[in-house]
């Protein structure tokens, strides 16, 4: 079932009506602006895939950055309280721009416009398409209905129409790409309004996810992570609850593929086959992201979170006497509903205990039509704060000695596009190390040069100097410093270790970019403009 309104514009005499005129040889550009987490941002891709499938092409990256596009998406998210104001705020700014861009159409999708719907457009009329998590398919189909009838059309499923992965996707990456393997949970935590927004489990066959996972190998990626609101309940919905144990096995079989990870597991789903099959898997990387949110048991029980302090402590136990060098990760949240300074302690103690290499530190925030926004004993925003900034202070001093205990460490880094905003300035290239520690390294001194002013001719050059990776390809490096959130390799300026390994990813990107991918592959090939745009997969036989 769905929800469907058109809406007559009422925008405010200085704000441009939804629709246009389109001139009749082009459809536009495009830009998707992403707010939230991975999934959203995976949803952001099929997103664009289906725009460009409609004949639209990407902004160029300046154009993008100033909202500059016939099309602007935002894929809001609704998990925090202020997920609103960044939505309504990011509009606002919008409506300026549309003034003066004649033609111009605003659509909001994802997490926030399932929750508001018309509301949307209520509060900002000059928005032409709202539409939910259900339906990312109809999201050519109505702008062209808001265009035509000059109002703002609103689309919302109460149930998913299309799974998301048989859509068009323009992957964001070609050496690393997100494959879901289920949407929606099944759980009933109290903080969370993720069930409500998308919707009850429900998984692909492993056929399609492999067959989709080909297909990304095919293209040049060497990194996939499986994505679901709970990874590791997969397969419940077609009666195998060893299932996903056996999909990271058959995943990391699959040949040409370097590194698989997978997010976000829930503890009380979390069996020893899973641990098993990372352990086994060496293409499985030592990596874990597993939510905490509180460490008291008393909360967990409040926050209907099936599990205990002890048993997450156990799993974490377990994994690292399987997988010794596993950097896990988590998710904690500070002021539940009722939550005694007693409580914060054994949050504390647990975090203490944990020794996480970087964790994702909340606020509680209370989202309506969830069941802790009506628990009475609402903790004081003070005491939050105080408590909050207490909890970063312990995991920022426990990252920072997991982190110097990586010094002297060799690891192998995955050349990313863009992850150090300081890379620049100090003459570093930036990546992921197999645990996904981030890591800054150095290059050899006759190549920094090349890889600051000039970094993208350089790497497309046809002379491609063997020192100089490009994104997609693995350098193996020493780590010389830990920092809080990251690591530092600068073993290539004092002779130690330092040695690229080219990659069909790293031969993937250059030939995006249509230059020669340095194995002799000839220049003039029609350029992709980046991202890798993927059909539908097919099932394997």
């Amino acid at each position: 079932m769905s929800t469907t309104l058109s809406t007559p514009a009422h925008a405010p005499d200085d704000a441009p009506a939804p629709g246009g005129v389109r001139a009749p040889d082009a459809r536009g550009t495009y830009v998707v602006r992403t707010l939230g987490c991975q999934m959203n941002a995976h949803d952001s891709e099929h997103m664009a895939g289906l725009l460009e499938t409609a004949g639209y092409v990407p902004a160029s990256a300046q154009d993008a950055a100033a909202w500059q596009a016939d099309v602007v998406v935002i894929n809001t998210c609704a998990v925090r309280e202020n997920a609103s104001t960044r939505l309504y705020g990011n509009l606002g700014q919008l409506a300026g721009i549309k003034r003066g861009r004649p033609g111009m159409q605003i659509a909001v999708g994802g997490c926030l416009a399932q929750k508001d719907r018309a509301g949307i457009v209520e509060k900002a009329p000059w928005v032409d398409v709202v539409f939910g998590t259900h339906n990312l398919d109809a999201l050519p189909v109505l702008l062209e209905r808001a265009r035509h009838n000059a109002r703002a059309e609103v689309e919302i499923a109460e149930s998913l129409q299309v799974f998301p992965s048989t859509l068009p996707t323009r992957r964001e990456s070609v050496y690393a790409g997100w494959v879901s393997i289920s949407v929606g949970c099944n759980n009933t935590c109290t903080f969370c309004i993720v069930p409500h927004l998308r919707g009850k489990e429900r998984d692909r066959r492993p056929g399609d996810v492999l067959a989709e996972v080909e297909a990304l190998v095919a293209e040049g990626a060497v990194e996939v992570t499986l994505l679901g609101q709970n990874v590791n309940s997969y397969g419940v919905g077609f009666g195998d609850r060893a299932a996903f144990g056996k999909l990271l096995r058959a995943v990391g079989a699959i040949p040409g593929l370097e590194r698989v990870r997978f997010t976000s597991p829930h503890p009380a789903s979390f069996t020893d086959d899973v641990i098993e099959a990372m352990a086994q898997t060496p293409t499985v990387m030592p990596s874990l992201h597993m939510p905490l949110q509180s460490g008291s048991d008393r909360i967990l029980r409040a926050m209907r979170r099936s599990y205990r302090s002890e048993r997450f402590l156990g799993i974490l136990d377990r994994v690292r006497a399987a997988i010794p060098d596993a950097a896990i990760t988590s998710d904690v949240i500070v002021g539940f509903p009722g939550e005694t300074e007693e409580d914060f302690a054994e949050t504390l103690r647990v975090v203490e205990q944990a020794r996480f290499s970087s964790a994702f530190t909340f606020l509680y925030s209370p989202r309506p039509g969830t069941p802790a926004a009506d628990l009475p004993d609402q903790v004081p925003a003070d005491v939050v704060q105080e408590r909050y900034e207490r909890l970063v202070a312990l995991q920022e001093r426990i990252s920072t000695q997991e982190n110097e205990r990586q010094v002297g460490r060799v690891v192998e880094v995955l050349v990313a596009e863009g992850e150090g905003r300081k890379d620049g300035a100090t003459q570093r290239i930036s990546g992921r190390a197999a645990d996904n520690r981030l890591v800054h390294l150095a290059l050899p001194p006759h190549v920094v040069a090349a890889a600051t002013a000039d970094a993208t001719d350089q790497r497309l050059a046809a002379d491609l100097d063997p020192a100089l990776p490009r994104p997609g390809d693995l350098v193996t490096v020493r780590v010389t410093h830990g920092a809080p959130h990251h690591l530092v390799a600068d073993s290539a300026l004092a002779g130690g270790p330092y040695q690229v390994r080219r990659t069909r990813a790293g031969d993937a990107w250059a030939r995006s970019r249509g230059a020669d991918d340095g194995h002799g592959h000839a220049h003039g090939e029609p350029p992709t403009a980046g991202p890798v745009t993927l059909g539908m997969p097919t099932r394997r036989a």
